[in-house]
């Protein structure tokens, strides 16, 4: 599927579903990953991420185009159209938009990251496990505010 079938696609599901048009842009954009699609309040165009398409199907991808529609078109009403707001969970559970996408299954198998550090308190002994490296003097231990020392692990 390319940009124009997107963007017939997004017009003819906010007639059905909203019955407003859309008179913006809607893309693919390849580098959505962790998020379904998105809104852009500026420019009203919208982005979709070809990924959800390609993992769970066009039906996954309607409700995924008709949430970024409850942005557009509360927004352009101005009511609320942020995530928060009443007017925004309302319109989501009448047209039957998701409030999320779903999970890619590549982000969902990733594995945690291993623990490359150690800050040891020199006073009490409390250690505090670090994925990056951080300036030990910057910092105290939060027990017994005692000086900390970086250790690397293996």
């Amino acid at each position: 599927m390319n940009d124009e079938t997107l963007q017939t696609w997004v017009e003819r599901v906010s007639l059905e579903w909203f019955g407003r048009p859309f008179k913006h842009r809607a893309t693919f954009n390849g580098r959505l990953k962790a998020t379904g699609g998105r809104y852009f309040t500026k420019s009203h165009n919208i982005e979709i991420s070809p990924h959800q398409l390609e993992a769970f199907g066009a039906e996954e991808t309607e409700k995924i185009i008709k949430h970024e529609l409850c942005h557009y078109h509360l927004h352009l009403l101005k009511r609320g159209y942020q995530h928060r707001d009443q007017d925004f969970k309302q319109l989501l559970a009448q047209v039957g938009a998701s409030r999320y996408c779903r999970t890619l299954p590549e982000r969902e198998a990733r594995k945690p990251r291993p623990f490359k550090y150690k800050l040891l308190c020199g006073a009490c002994g409390m250690e505090y496990l670090r994925r990056r490296r951080l300036d030990p003097a910057r910092y105290r231990c939060g027990k017994c505010a005692g000086k900390l020392s970086l250790k690397t692990l293996d």
